[in-house]
């Protein structure tokens, strides 16, 4: 790829919802959060491509950062198949030994019907391997952005899992000539 990649990964608003839930795509955003809102807009530049998952609550955090993104399917959360919609505690009083299981080696781990979060990494390395030079900003999900630090960190998948990534932070990396940069992790602006 010709030229350096600048990129802006924001993590979406908090999910309406019962916390502790795995969300379907379509969990709506909470955007209460005005003054983040504000603070993290101030920080993106004003001529970025625009980049976000297809699920509801990035669209819904991109437009509130005055984004008109295009939807790219690489960067979707990490696919928890028959587990989306339930809450951590109910699978763990109800999963039996496939969730206790997951929860042993959650980078290669699948979940029933899912996807790994290794898995992850590469949907989102093919993802951002088609981000041009220049300015991007990639309103994703927490997953999405361990992976994009994964990637750019060359980090075993165990490794990147480690991150925090809170709702509304930015994260910010560099594709140069000569390989990754990491300029910052989970900054809260407001």
């Amino acid at each position: 790829m010709e030229g350096e990649t600048f990129v802006w990964l924001i993590r979406h608003a908090p999910v309406e919802g019962v916390t502790g839930t795995i969300h379907a795509p379509d969990a709506p955003a909470d955007l209460g959060d005005r003054a983040q809102l504000d603070a993290l807009r101030q920080r993106l530049p004003r001529d970025a491509a625009s980049y976000a998952s297809p699920s509801r609550r990035t669209v819904e955090t991109a437009r509130a950062l005055g984004l008109e993104p295009e939807l790219v399917g690489e960067f979707r959360e990490q696919d928890f198949g028959n587990w989306t919609g339930h809450r951590h505690d109910e699978l763990a009083a109800t999963g039996g030994e496939t969730y206790a299981q997951f929860w042993s080696d959650p980078a290669r781990a699948r979940p029933p019907g899912g996807e790994s979060f290794e898995d992850q990494v590469a949907r989102v390395r093919l993802g951002l391997s088609r981000i041009g030079a220049g300015p991007a900003a990639l309103v994703v999900h927490s997953g999405t952005i361990r992976a994009a630090l994964c990637i750019a960190l060359d980090l075993t998948p165990e490794a990147a899992l480690r991150f925090v990534v809170d709702p509304l932070s930015l994260t910010r990396i560099d594709r140069l000539a000569t390989g990754w940069r990491v300029v910052s992790v989970n900054q809260r602006t407001a």
